[in-house]
């Protein structure tokens, strides 16, 4: 086991809005920080400069952002889905193949867990409200650290290991879901309206994806917080 505080890869975001511009939002830094681990933002780069990079860190986040193009799980686009980036979309699932071949703990946040999922052949909603019917509300209008709908936790799951198995409150940022699950996945969590919540790997240590933001909770939140120090605590142990 490794005493020294782990190297966390943080994907950068990108979006229309900020053509020029790679960035991260602080909460992850801060949550990762918080847990012991020394965050290390992630950008885009050709694939030997990402390999050197990926292959200093001991964890991975695949954080938050625009939609995934759907042609990446067989689909045309939909009237729902949102702004897809192929520049994201690449980087994305490069760290993701690159984790995943080499046992990396990874943390999948929002976006990232649908990628998680379609990295390993599964599809998604692309637009919850237009293809749910009785669907929860998914985008919140309320503060990010406030839990806006409850998830049921899975017992016997990587997940009810960290949180206890039962409810959970969480906050809620998106309009795309998990539609069939990728392989090697399980489902760890749903909302009472069925929408995937959680999955993780049946095959690694450490690879969970969460479709909430537990990053923008976690300074309040205990839940959050553990789930980014049990995180942490695998990428320390090489």
């Amino acid at each position: 086991m490794s005493s020294r505080q782990p190297l966390i890869g943080l994907v950068a975001q990108y979006n229309s809005e900020n053509p020029h511009r790679y960035f991260i939002h602080r909460a992850y830094v801060q949550a990762i920080a918080d847990a012991g681990g020394v965050p290390l933002i992630v950008p885009p780069q050709q694939a030997e400069q990402l390999g050197a990079i990926l292959s200093s860190v001991q964890g991975v986040v695949l954080t938050g952002g625009v939609d995934v193009d759907p042609i990446r799980y067989g689909e045309q686009p939909k009237e729902g889905c949102g702004e897809i980036s192929p520049l994201r979309d690449e980087l994305d699932l490069a760290v993701t193949a690159f984790a995943l071949e080499h046992d990396l703990p990874l943390l999948a946040i929002c976006r990232g867990i649908q990628v998680l999922n379609v990295s390993l052949g599964g599809s998604l909603i692309q637009d919850i409200p237009a293809e749910v019917n009785g669907a929860l509300k998914h985008r919140q209008q309320a503060p990010g650290w406030y839990g806006t709908h409850d998830v049921d936790v899975q017992p016997s799951t990587l997940l009810s290991g960290i949180l206890g198995s039962g409810g959970l409150r969480v906050n809620s940022f998106h309009h795309q879901a998990i539609r069939q699950v990728g392989q090697g996945l399980r489902i760890s969590a749903t909302a009472p309206d069925g929408i995937v919540e959680a999955v993780e790997s049946t095959r690694h240590r450490f690879v969970l994806g969460v479709q909430w933001h537990p990053e923008l909770m976690a300074e309040r939140c205990l839940a959050a917080q553990a789930i980014f120090r049990h995180f942490v605590q695998a990428a320390a142990v090489q």
